[in-house]
């Protein structure tokens, strides 16, 4: 069951978001309490608010279905390689792949070029594959940055069923937000209640 947009929570970035897009994309999808599900990017309209916040589209864009497919694959594919990752086990070459396919979809740096007016200079170039394939190669790289660089240590899933966000640890703690914290404290108080219940 998906959230409607009238009783949609707010969900504020998990821990890392705010430096590494990838992961919000990862966590654009939310499992909510009671079995609702939230997907920031289930509409083109949503898919272009969230590129546009994550400074990777304009405003009106005019992004269609088939542009939110392709960032709903990618992020697929970045969260199945987040979760081996996190889980220790070895990526499949299919999510692999779809990465590295994304990550050569745009030059990832400004591309040598000789002009007699200015010399040798870089500039960036821009295929006319567009809006899309940019944001997707920007995503693709900050994800195998995250994947691959310091701080892929400190990535965990949250731990506070049923929240399915990452996140990048800090000290102790686990959790993707201050409702998750609670929930996971209230349910280990539960918990050792009717444990004590259980064995008096």
């Amino acid at each position: 069951m998906t959230a409607s947009p009238i009783d949609q929570p707010e969900v504020l970035p998990a821990p890392g978001a705010e430096r590494y897009p990838a992961l919000d994309l990862v966590n654009s999808v939310v499992t909510l309490p009671g079995g609702r599900s939230l997907d920031l990017l289930d509409t083109p309209s949503g898919t272009g608010q969230w590129l546009t916040a994550h400074g990777l589209a304009s405003t009106g864009a005019g992004l269609q279905e088939g542009d939110a497919e392709r960032l709903r694959a990618l992020r697929a594919h970045i969260r199945s390689v987040v979760v081996s990752k996190v889980h220790g086990h070895p990526a499949s070459e299919a999510d692999l792949q779809a990465v590295n396919d994304a990550l050569t979809r745009a030059p990832a740096a400004p591309l040598l070029r000789w002009d007699p007016a200015l010399g040798l200079h870089r500039m960036a170039v821009r295929r006319d594959s567009g809006i899309l394939d940019h944001a997707l190669a920007r995503l693709a790289a900050d994800a195998a940055d995250l994947l691959t660089g310091p701080d892929a240590e400190r990535l965990t899933a949250c731990d506070s069923a049923p929240c399915s966000r990452y996140l990048l640890r800090h000290g102790r703690r686990h959790w993707c937000s201050t409702r998750c914290g609670d929930r996971a404290r209230a349910a280990r108080a539960y918990a050792r209640r009717t444990r004590s219940v259980t064995a008096d």
